[in-house]
């Protein structure tokens, strides 16, 4: 099993949160968004497989490189 740990590669806002830990993956599917000078990215599973952790939700400020999501494929 790989274990992914998704980072944040800008500093901004968590502005929607799209699946819940525990939801099942595919390799591309949107976790988050966040809002970083007015504009909107989003953060995607690298690979297929759960959502095992995630660790902010909506309205989290977030800093470039921190750790926001955790997926087992």
């Amino acid at each position: 099993m790989a274990i992914h740990r998704i980072e944040s590669q800008v500093t901004g806002t968590v502005w929607k949160v799209e699946r819940q830990a525990g939801a099942s993956l595919a390799e591309g599917d949107t976790i988050l968004i966040i809002e970083s000078m007015k504009m909107e990215i989003p953060l995607d599973a690298p690979a297929g497989g759960t959502l095992r952790e995630l660790l902010v939700g909506e309205g989290d400020p977030v800093s470039e490189g921190q750790v926001l999501a955790v997926v087992a494929s």
